[in-house]
């Protein structure tokens, strides 16, 4: 079993992922693609892979800064912050005056009426949004077995390859300070790139229309690699 360098934060921790993750502090436009570099690396031991980063790590935005021991500690930092002046009194709040038909509301709710918004309204996207602007492509819903193993809604054929589609509604970016894909998450994308052939594309939805139209342009990109392939 290999030594763990990662610090254990207790009970902290569902705080401190929380808040990161609503605020993006660890995005690639704040620390660098780490997963990209640490494979460039290919680091033998920790200390390797620590100088490697802060020697070629820069943050993944228009004008890339260095990434430094400085401006990873700013980042912590501006956490604190967040943590002490938002989330600490807004779970305040919510602990305060959650009753028993808060939770029980809560749970028939995920499950019968936020499955059926969410089923409604990915379809919208695929077939009102995606089918008009490619209708020259497949899409089918995935099986529900890789709809699990590579978080993918929806398959659009090109040929005898695919890409994947998932559909998230447009609150995951907004309350989360711009979504982020887990490490699980991306090493499902490239395993159905390698099955499949394509990319995986995440589309938000907002109100049954796609929220972000920027990623039309990749998917039509996408389509004629996978043409030409």
């Amino acid at each position: 079993m290999p030594d763990k360098y990662s610090k254990d934060f207790g009970t902290k921790e569902m705080v401190l992922n929380y808040s990161n993750g609503r605020w993006g502090l660890t995005k690639t436009n704040k620390v660098g693609e780490v997963m990209a570099l640490i494979r460039e690396c290919q680091p033998r031991s920790f200390e390797e892979w620590e100088r490697w980063y802060f020697e070629h790590a820069y943050t993944k935005t228009k004008f890339p800064n260095k990434v430094t021991r400085e401006s990873l500690r700013e980042l912590g930092e501006r956490l604190y912050t967040k943590i002490t002046e938002f989330v600490i009194p807004q779970w305040q709040e919510a602990f305060r005056t959650l009753t028993i038909e808060d939770c029980v509301d809560y749970v028939y709710s995920l499950t019968i009426h936020r499955t059926y918004d969410g089923y409604v309204t990915e379809k919208s996207v695929v077939t009102d949004g995606l089918g008009k602007k490619f209708p020259e492509i497949r899409f089918e819903e995935s099986s529900p077995h890789l709809d699990h193993a590579g978080d993918i809604d929806y398959l659009g054929w090109v040929e005898q390859r695919a890409f994947g589609i998932q559909v998230k509604p447009v609150t995951a970016r907004a309350n989360f300070g711009g979504y982020s894909l887990t490490e699980r998450m991306k090493a499902s994308f490239e395993e159905f790139t390698q099955t499949y052939g394509g990319k995986v594309f995440v589309i938000f939805s907002l109100d049954g229309e796609i929220g972000n139209p920027e990623v039309l342009e990749e998917i039509r990109m996408e389509i004629d690699r996978l043409r030409q392939g």
